[in-house]
Order: structure tokens, then sequence, then C-alpha cells
């Protein structure tokens, strides 16, 4: 091939990343929320979150009806998760967002929401609850509970429409926990001690520096007790089982099944995620309904911001740390909704 040719064809070649360059510029400066200030300057700009559509069941006779699946696996956690690969994160934001786009297409009749988590933080499992509530008032919200939906798990699945557990799920664990570590034998034994300057009594009431004292014990066990009532209130109302025929039976901290789940009214019914499906179906009055899932779709320009800000930082140290195995590590004085098994 003449040089001729081949100064073509490198023409040709950049021509096409240009314009394939300018295609992706388009496509995420449509994407922009664009707040406008008065002096017509640009005061704020972030790509909106729209979450793209994955088929898991095709539609009967060409419906447009849908069914939306969306996953909550993991321990919840407030945590913010940023990044690349942020939206592909269970955390409450994703959920909100799934839900909140959900709600809003029309031909979205149903949402199932499978809960496949042990528990995690009392605020997070909150929001997330009060999020399925919210979304349960439009839409018809069914939770499938897979392996595991329990103590965090189960608060959220209350504020769904109906609930599905298999036989074989773990769930309930209807409890708070508060854990701290105390180590002031061991500074005994070591030759340290820990001052703390206070502005109130209470103020270091977990510390593991020194035993605790008995009012602070008091104190602790109290908001406990209050996190427990309000999680003992929400299954009460939304299972329609008083508190107290609760407390005398399964929310004493304990895991049940599935089965036995349903025996203490604290699930819908028996069956697997198909069956999910068609509860949300005959909800929502679609039997020719599709299933989907939301996913998001990483840009250029998601590689492009990762790679720009990591442009200069030294090397990453990676590391992975075994000893734990997969169990949750429970912050000192953070409040769960975790089975005790899940806290060691």
């Amino acid at each position: 091939m003449s040089n001729k040719s081949y100064g073509c064809l490198i023409a040709l070649l950049l021509l096409g990343l240009i314009v394939s360059l300018g295609l992706n510029v388009g496509q995420f400066l449509g994407k922009l929320d664009l707040d406008v200030g008065a002096d017509t300057s640009f005061s704020a700009a972030r790509p909106k979150r729209h979450l793209h559509e994955s088929t898991v069941e095709s539609p009967k006779q060409s419906s447009h009806d849908k069914i939306v699946h969306i996953d909550l696996e993991g321990v919840i956690s407030s945590m913010a998760v940023s990044g690349l690969f942020a939206e592909a994160m269970p955390s409450v934001e994703s959920i909100k967002n799934s839900l909140e786009q959900a709600v809003a297409d029309t031909n979205v009749k149903a949402i199932v929401l499978r809960v496949n988590s042990p528990g995690g933080e009392v605020t997070a499992s909150d929001i997330i609850y009060n999020a399925v509530k919210k979304a349960a008032k439009v839409k018809p919200v069914v939770v499938y509970m897979d392996s595991m939906a329990a103590s965090g798990g189960y608060y959220v699945a209350c504020g769904a429409t109906k609930i599905v557990a298999s036989e074989t799920t773990l769930t309930a664990s209807i409890g708070v926990i508060i854990e701290t570590m105390n180590y002031s034998e061991l500074f005994g034994k070591v030759g340290l001690s820990m001052t703390a300057f206070t502005s109130g009594a209470f103020k270091d009431s977990l510390s593991g520096a020194r035993p605790m004292r008995e009012d602070e014990k008091a104190y602790v066990q109290n908001l406990v007790m209050q996190m427990y009532d309000r999680f003992l209130g929400i299954v009460s109302e939304a299972r329609g089982v008083p508190k107290e025929q609760l407390k005398s039976t399964v929310a004493d901290g304990r895991v049940v099944t599935g089965r036995e789940a349903l025996a203490a009214k604290l699930v819908d019914q028996i069956g697997y995620v198909e069956d999910a499906y068609a509860l949300a179906r005959t909800l929502g009055k679609a039997a020719d309904a599709g299933v989907v899932k939301y996913r998001h779709e990483v840009s250029f320009f998601d590689v492009f911001g990762a790679a720009s800000a990591k442009a200069g930082a030294p090397p990453a140290k990676v590391e992975l740390d075994l000893s734990s195995g997969l169990l949750p590590k429970l912050l000192p004085g953070v409040p769960y909704y975790l089975p005790p098994s899940f806290a060691h």
C-alpha cells in the first residue's frame, strides 16, 4: 500500500475518533442537570442517574407493561460509595433511585424487591424501609426473601405490599445490637492508661479504656430498647400482629425459617422469585407484563473521570484481610439490626 493510502486510512480513523468523541460529549451533556443562576452562569452540574433496563422475562403479546426487579444484597450501610463502580454497589441512594424511577415510569405496574441481607445499620435500614413504603403507596411492591432477610433486611421488607419467602430463607432476627470492646485490663498489664477530658459524665460512655459504670450500661441499654420498640412497632403495624404477641414469640432476636415465618404471620406466602413475579403481576393487574432489571451503564466519561482522579496520585496499596472471613465488622457504638452471629 502506498504512503498516500496509509495517509488516507489514518485520516479516516482520526475522523471516526473525533465523531465518536463528539457523540459521547453530546450524550453526556444531554444527561447533565444544569443549575443556571440568575446571571446565566452555571452554578452546578451533575449527571442524572438514569438507570437502563435489561430483560429478565419477555412480555407476552407485545405488552408494554413491566415488573421491575431490584436487588438489595449484602450488609445495609449508609456508607457513601463513589467512583467508577458506585452504582454497582447496593447503597441506600442506589435503592432509592431505583424505586423512584420505577414509580415514575407509567409502564411499570409493580416492583419486586429481592432482599438477600443479614441486616445492617439502624438508620440506613429505616431510610430504605421508608422508601419502600413510599413506593408501595403508589404501586404494589413485593419483597422476595432470598437466602437471608434478617433483622434490617426484614425491617425493610415491612414496607412492602406483600412478602414472599423461600422455605429455606432465614429471616426475623427482630432486635437491635450495639457493641463495644473493653481493653482496660490489657492496658493495666502493659502499663498503659488513657485520660479523657469530657464535657459530661456520659460523653465517653463506650470507651474501652475503662470499665463501664452501671448508669452507663443502663443508658446504652435504654437506647437499644428505644430502637427495638420502633422496630417492633413497624412489624406489628405491617403484619397486623400485636406487639406483646411478637415479644412473647419471634421478636426476641431469633432467626426463623421461611416456613416458621409464615406460621408467625411475618410473611404472606412461600415461594421462589418466579412466584414473586406472578404475585406482582396479579397485584399490578398486568398479566402480560415482562420483568426487567435496572443497570448502570459505565460511560467513557466515568472511566475518564476515574482515571483523572487518580492522575498524579501515588500507587494505591491493596490489602486483603482474610482474618475475619466474610462477616461484617461492626463499628463500636453504632446500633445495628443484625443477627448475633453476624456481630462477631
